[in-house]
């Protein structure tokens, strides 16, 4: 651990309605400086709070516009000797596109056990779950 305050970050566990309609799909996007997949985060600007820096960050690194819902637990590591705080909520996609950018090369829209194989931290995993009980879906959900 490192000493000092840490990286402030928020970011979204950002879902839809299945076009199939059956079920939610989650948005993970694909980062290549760090060749991982994890939900849509990123750090504070100077004056924002964490709720306008999540919807930011979604809009930036998905293309989507999103209504943020619960709040899910925040998370806490480190990276590259620094202690981030990441502070996360449930948020319904609700329009936008794609386009692949700097920081996000692809994003896949999976359900949520498939979301849980593809993402590449525990903690990102967890935050799945923490998802399906805020919307009161079952654990399992497909």
């Amino acid at each position: 651990m490192t000493d000092g305050d840490p990286v402030l970050a928020a970011g979204c566990v950002l879902w839809r309605r299945s076009p199939s309609g059956q079920g939610i799909e989650l948005a993970l996007v694909h980062r290549p400086k760090w060749t991982d997949w994890s939900h849509p985060k990123g750090k504070l600007k100077r004056g924002e709070d964490a709720r306008q820096a999540a919807v930011r960050e979604v809009l930036e690194e998905t293309g989507m516009a999103c209504n943020l819902g619960s709040e899910l637990p925040t998370t806490r590591y480190t990276v590259e000797g620094n202690l981030k705080e990441v502070r996360y909520w449930a948020a319904e996609a609700t329009a936008g596109e794609f386009l692949p950018n700097k920081e996000v090369d692809r994003l896949l829209w999976l359900p949520p056990a498939a979301a849980r194989i593809r993402l590449t931290r525990d903690r990102d995993k967890e935050l799945v779950t923490a998802l399906l009980d805020a919307l009161h879906l079952p654990r399992n959900a497909p």
